[in-house]
């Protein structure tokens, strides 16, 4: 058996892989090299994350017994809540927000090599958010980086502000929270110079202003080219349906809705999904809005009982393997519910109830092999 590699080689083939920057669609049809990357990436982990091998071995999976990138073995979110997942020191560390089961439950995400998650997180949000070559002033619906200093949505939203915007941009909350008035104005303040807007933040927060805007018969008229991505987020408070958040993004701020892009990502991800429309529009295409990942991400519907991998097309949990994780874990199972395929994601909300039966039990495995 060859070497296992040192996390700066590892990290360095990944680089080298999102470097190359694959069509997304192209790369999910042919598993080759993601597969061979994905089964070397599993081989360090096990060898650097002591936690992580040890449940592994538990469930009878090594880097001699796993044949392809499907069967490496995926911890559950919940994961990271319990135990410190790492194959080295972090140069950063990003919690959960913890909305959901309080500030001492939150999750983290321990990143020994911060350039993975920045040259995926910027390349793929060029690719699918401006395959137009715009370059937008990037806004915040949220904090700061000194409001939120471990938030990753906040990390890559500077990251963005700073390589795109060349630093031009704003953020629109602050310790006191969000104010939907004083917003607005700053939206239309940063608007009267032409220069194209991305403004980027979570639904619940859109939702606030938008609210705002049409109780006050207010509208702000972004720039031709402007942008609208917006995420999930903290739990609570009125938050628009998809159609109703695209009809007001038209009515308020102008903007079309194929220039609107839902993002799907997590804190134990360094990788994203963006809605397809824009990257569909601009080749000329005319299909249903999907989520694309990029190629150094995929993932797989799953059995809520057993994990076991679905046939394409049929709902179940989403399973992530994320190659830009390479020094915390690879593979990760959330409680989303989706439908993967040809490479496209669809989601369809979280799983209702307890914690379903096969994320539970990966957990029991992970605490019983940690104690």
């Amino acid at each position: 058996m060859p070497p296992v590699p040192r996390l700066d080689d590892i990290a360095q083939r990944v680089l080298d892989l999102i470097a190359s920057d694959p069509d997304p669609l192209a790369a999910a049809a042919s598993d080759e090299r993601f597969d061979t990357l994905a089964r070397e990436v599993f081989a360090f982990q096990f060898e650097a994350n002591a936690p992580y091998r040890r449940f592994c071995e538990r469930r009878g999976r090594t880097p001699a017994t796993v044949r392809r990138w499907q069967d490496v073995p995926a911890l559950p979110t919940t994961a990271f809540k319990s135990v410190d997942l790492t194959c080295g020191p972090p140069e950063r560390i990003y919690r959960t927000s913890g909305t959901t089961q309080g500030g001492d439950r939150r999750g983290r995400h321990l990143v020994p090599r911060l350039g993975l998650y920045r040259e995926g997180a910027v390349r793929h949000f060029r690719r699918m958010v401006l395959p137009d070559g715009v370059s937008p002033r990037i806004v915040g619906l949220l904090g700061s980086p000194e409001v939120l200093p471990d938030s990753s949505l906040t990390q890559m939203v500077e990251w963005l502000r700073t390589e795109i915007a060349g630093g031009d941009g704003a953020y629109l909350v602050d310790p006191a929270g969000f104010d939907a008035a004083r917003a607005a104005d700053r939206i239309a303040e940063l608007s009267r110079d032409g220069r194209p807007l991305c403004l980027i933040g979570v639904r619940v927060v859109f939702t606030a202003l938008l609210d705002h805007c049409l109780a006050a018969r207010r509208t702000l008229e972004l720039p031709a080219d402007s942008r609208i991505v917006d995420t999930g987020g903290p739990k609570g408070g009125r938050t628009l349906s998809d159609a109703g958040f695209l009809a007001a993004c038209w009515s308020v701020l102008g903007v079309a809705g194929y220039h609107c892009v839902n993002e799907y990502g997590m804190t134990e991800l360094c990788s994203q999904y963006y809605d397809d429309v824009l990257l569909v529009r601009f080749r000329g295409e005319n299909r249903r809005r999907r989520k694309l990942a990029p190629a150094w991400l995929r993932t797989v519907a799953v059995d809520p009982a057993t994990l076991e991998p679905l046939p394409e097309g049929t709902p179940g949990l989403l399973c992530h393997f994320d190659l830009a994780n390479a020094g915390s874990v690879m593979a990760v199972q959330t409680e989303d519910l989706g439908v993967v395929e040809a490479g496209r994601l669809q989601l369809l909300g979280r799983a209702p109830g307890a914690e379903p039966r096969g994320c539970a039990l990966a957990l029991a495995d992970l605490l019983a092999a940690t104690a």
